[in-house]
């Protein structure tokens, strides 16, 4: 009698755990298939994002890596020799920057921070002293010796 006592409360004391996990991961999934819901709704933004970022990036314009392509330059290479020559600027001596329109008025040299090219002519670059900082808008062209010219077109210092 004993026996069959306990075993009833055994098998209640596991339908009762058993049911308790079995709601717990209910619970669980629809949580999960929330989560992924949000995810997917945040990498289709975020793809949205990069997209549009792109448009006005050499890496994705096809018009303007064709045309340094057909005048037979390994684009990856000159891309790289741009960039390193833009930045080998901020090496110069004196209180102009040979690009910059802008004096220091810290007393800092005035560096360019960060480029982006985009396309076969444009360069758009930011630049700061420490203090003011701003932005200008490069054009930059090769010569038939192929020797990098840069040249600012517009600027904007912006304000304290």
């Amino acid at each position: 009698m004993y026996l069959f006592i306990f075993s009833v409360l055994l098998l209640l004391f596991n339908y009762i755990n058993s049911k308790k996990i079995f709601d717990d991961s209910n619970v669980r999934v629809a949580n999960s298939k929330e989560q992924v819901v949000k995810y997917r709704d945040s990498i289709l933004t975020l793809k949205d994002e990069i997209h549009n970022l792109s448009q006005f990036s050499f890496d994705y314009n096809d018009h303007s890596y064709d045309y340094f392509l057909k005048q037979g330059y390994d684009v990856e290479q000159l891309m790289t020799t741009v960039k390193d020559a833009l930045y080998a600027q901020n090496e110069y001596k004196g209180e102009q920057h040979p690009l910059v329109p802008y004096v220091s008025t810290t007393g800092r040299k005035i560096l360019i921070n960060s480029i982006r090219v985009l396309n076969h002519k444009w360069i758009i670059a930011d630049f700061t002293d420490g203090q003011l900082w701003g932005e200008m808008l490069v054009v930059y062209s090769l010569n038939d010796e192929g020797e990098l010219n840069f040249r600012v077109s517009e600027s904007l210092l912006n304000p304290l």
